[in-house]
Protein backbone atom coordinates (compact mmCIF):
# COMPACT_ATOMS: atom_id res chain seq x y z
CA UNK A 1 0.00 0.00 0.00
CA UNK A 2 1.58 3.14 -1.02
CA UNK A 3 1.08 6.62 1.00
CA UNK A 4 -0.13 9.47 -0.45
CA UNK A 5 3.16 11.05 -0.73
CA UNK A 6 4.30 8.11 -2.91
CA UNK A 7 8.02 7.26 -2.35
CA UNK A 8 9.38 10.67 -2.57
CA UNK A 9 11.45 11.53 0.59
CA UNK A 10 11.57 15.20 -0.88
CA UNK A 11 8.40 16.11 -0.69
CA UNK A 12 8.48 14.92 2.55
CA UNK A 13 11.09 16.75 3.34
CA UNK A 14 9.32 19.93 2.15
CA UNK A 15 5.76 19.02 3.94
CA UNK A 16 8.00 18.69 7.18
CA UNK A 17 9.28 21.99 6.92
CA UNK A 18 6.26 23.56 6.13
CA UNK A 19 4.60 22.26 8.86
CA UNK A 20 6.94 22.13 11.71
CA UNK A 21 7.26 25.99 11.80
CA UNK A 22 3.43 26.42 12.26
CA UNK A 23 3.40 24.11 15.23
CA UNK A 24 5.89 25.34 17.00
CA UNK A 25 4.16 29.17 16.44
CA UNK A 26 1.07 27.47 17.84
CA UNK A 27 2.02 25.61 20.67
CA UNK A 28 1.85 27.12 23.86
CA UNK A 29 5.57 26.38 24.35
CA UNK A 30 6.39 29.76 22.84
CA UNK A 31 4.71 31.74 25.44
CA UNK A 32 6.05 32.16 29.04
CA UNK A 33 4.80 29.90 31.61
CA UNK A 34 1.00 30.65 32.08
CA UNK A 35 -0.05 31.20 36.03
CA UNK A 36 -3.80 31.26 37.37
CA UNK A 37 -5.23 34.64 37.38
CA UNK A 38 -5.65 35.39 40.68
CA UNK A 39 -1.76 34.77 40.69
CA UNK A 40 -1.38 37.03 38.16
CA UNK A 41 -3.44 39.76 39.53
CA UNK A 42 -1.38 39.47 43.02
CA UNK A 43 2.38 39.45 40.89
CA UNK A 44 0.65 42.45 38.76
CA UNK A 45 -0.14 44.72 41.96
CA UNK A 46 3.09 44.04 43.15
CA UNK A 47 5.47 44.85 40.65
CA UNK A 48 3.36 47.00 38.34
CA UNK A 49 3.58 44.82 35.06
CA UNK A 50 0.22 44.02 32.98
CA UNK A 51 -1.50 40.98 32.59
CA UNK A 52 -2.09 39.20 29.50
CA UNK A 53 -5.22 36.95 29.11
CA UNK A 54 -4.20 34.51 26.02
CA UNK A 55 -5.35 31.14 24.95
CA UNK A 56 -3.19 28.53 22.22
CA UNK A 57 -3.22 28.79 18.70
CA UNK A 58 -4.54 32.39 18.45
CA UNK A 59 -2.89 34.08 16.13
CA UNK A 60 -2.78 37.50 17.59
CA UNK A 61 -1.62 36.06 20.67
CA UNK A 62 1.16 34.71 18.79
CA UNK A 63 2.11 38.41 16.79
CA UNK A 64 2.03 39.56 20.48
CA UNK A 65 4.13 37.72 21.82
CA UNK A 66 6.59 37.47 18.96
CA UNK A 67 6.76 41.32 18.28
CA UNK A 68 6.95 41.28 22.53
CA UNK A 69 10.63 39.66 22.03
CA UNK A 70 12.31 38.84 25.73
CA UNK A 71 10.10 41.39 27.11
CA UNK A 72 6.84 39.25 27.09
CA UNK A 73 8.56 37.57 30.16
CA UNK A 74 8.14 40.42 31.84
CA UNK A 75 4.31 39.95 31.60
CA UNK A 76 1.84 37.91 33.90
CA UNK A 77 0.42 35.35 31.07
CA UNK A 78 -2.86 33.59 32.05
CA UNK A 79 -4.35 30.93 29.63
CA UNK A 80 -7.83 31.19 28.91
CA UNK A 81 -7.83 27.42 28.60
CA UNK A 82 -6.64 26.24 31.33
CA UNK A 83 -8.44 28.81 33.66
CA UNK A 84 -11.74 29.29 34.04
CA UNK A 85 -11.60 32.35 36.42
CA UNK A 86 -9.34 34.10 33.54
CA UNK A 87 -11.93 33.42 31.03
CA UNK A 88 -13.98 34.80 33.57
CA UNK A 89 -11.70 37.98 33.74
CA UNK A 90 -11.89 38.04 29.78
CA UNK A 91 -15.74 38.06 29.40
CA UNK A 92 -16.20 40.59 31.95
CA UNK A 93 -14.31 42.96 30.54
CA UNK A 94 -15.19 42.35 26.29
CA UNK A 95 -18.73 41.79 27.14
CA UNK A 96 -19.28 38.76 27.38
CA UNK A 97 -16.88 37.63 24.64
CA UNK A 98 -13.72 35.43 25.48
CA UNK A 99 -11.62 38.01 23.18
CA UNK A 100 -7.81 37.61 23.38
CA UNK A 101 -5.10 38.88 23.57
CA UNK A 102 -6.86 41.04 26.26
CA UNK A 103 -4.37 43.39 28.20
CA UNK A 104 -5.15 44.55 31.43
CA UNK A 105 -2.32 47.63 32.70
CA UNK A 106 -2.52 49.71 35.39
CA UNK A 107 -5.63 52.01 34.65
CA UNK A 108 -7.78 49.49 32.32
CA UNK A 109 -8.38 46.62 29.94
CA UNK A 110 -7.27 46.85 26.33
CA UNK A 111 -8.48 44.41 24.06
CA UNK A 112 -5.56 42.76 20.88
CA UNK A 113 -3.58 46.19 22.35
CA UNK A 114 -0.19 47.33 19.63
CA UNK A 115 2.71 45.47 20.88
CA UNK A 116 4.44 48.96 21.39
CA UNK A 117 1.30 49.76 23.96
CA UNK A 118 1.80 47.04 25.65
CA UNK A 119 6.00 47.47 25.56
CA UNK A 120 4.86 51.00 27.70
CA UNK A 121 2.94 50.23 30.19
CA UNK A 122 5.92 47.68 31.55
CA UNK A 123 7.53 49.33 34.67
CA UNK A 124 11.27 49.84 34.19
CA UNK A 125 14.10 47.60 34.82
CA UNK A 126 15.74 47.19 38.33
Amino acid sequence: MRSALGDDPVMAAVLLALFVPLAVLHSPLIFPRPVPAAEARRRSMADGAPVVYWRPGCTYCIRLRLRLGRDAARLHWVNIWRDPAGAAAVRAVTGGDETVPTVVGADRPYINPDPAWVRRQLPPRA
